[in-house]
């Protein structure tokens, strides 16, 4: 079985809308206003595209993502990874031919499919709407999760709202910052 694994810039009080300044967010851009830069801070970043074998998204993530991505040299590693994404919306006809091999996902239960394929780790990048229902699902296996000290209020959030059982998380992996950025990675006690 393959290893799903959410990776996020989260606030404090748990908001992950546009942090690297997408438009139409209060406190878009809030990962470099607000917080010094710190490279050592943002290592896994580069980790997780050496140890992704797929990127899974929703269609906002996606159509943030497609036209910027491909052409980024920071995300190079990802161009020719196979992509995912879940949409009732989008059609082949939606899709960019410059990113390597793209398919669409109708359902949680194509991505529980997904998962029973062979292959690595599959990495979710963005896509607040999907994670929580990847979460409320028992689908997701780790957190990436980069922790802003930064209270952000309203905006979208990573986990959902949803009462439902307790999920139990290992902390597998952490470090703090000297700017006050802190980096846990939690395997999903299944």
């Amino acid at each position: 079985m393959r290893t799903l694994i959410s990776t996020a810039f989260v606030s404090l009080d748990g908001v992950v809308e546009a942090p690297g300044g997408e438009p139409g967010y209060r406190n878009s851009g809030w990962t470099f206003k607000d917080v010094e830069f710190l490279p050592e801070a943002f290592e896994i970043k580069g980790r997780e595209q050496k140890e992704a074998t797929a990127i899974l998204m929703g269609r906002v993530s996606y159509e943030a993502f497609s036209p910027v991505w491909p052409g980024m040299e920071d995300f190079a590693d990802y161009k020719e990874m196979p992509k995912y994404v879940v949409s009732t919306t989008l059609t082949e006809d939606d899709l960019v031919g410059n990113w390597g091999e793209i398919t669409i996902l109708r359902s949680l239960d194509d991505v529980a499919a997904l998962k029973e394929t062979e292959g690595g780790p599959i990495i979710v990048h963005g896509s607040a709407t999907l994670n929580r229902k990847l979460a409320d699902a028992g689908l997701i296996d780790r957190y990436h999760l980069v922790v802003f000290p930064l209270l952000l209020g309203a905006g979208k959030r990573l986990f959902s709202d949803t009462d439902k059982d307790t999920q139990k998380l290992k902390l597998v992996e952490h470090e703090a910052y000297p700017n006050g950025i802190q980096k846990n990675v939690f395997d999903v006690v299944h």
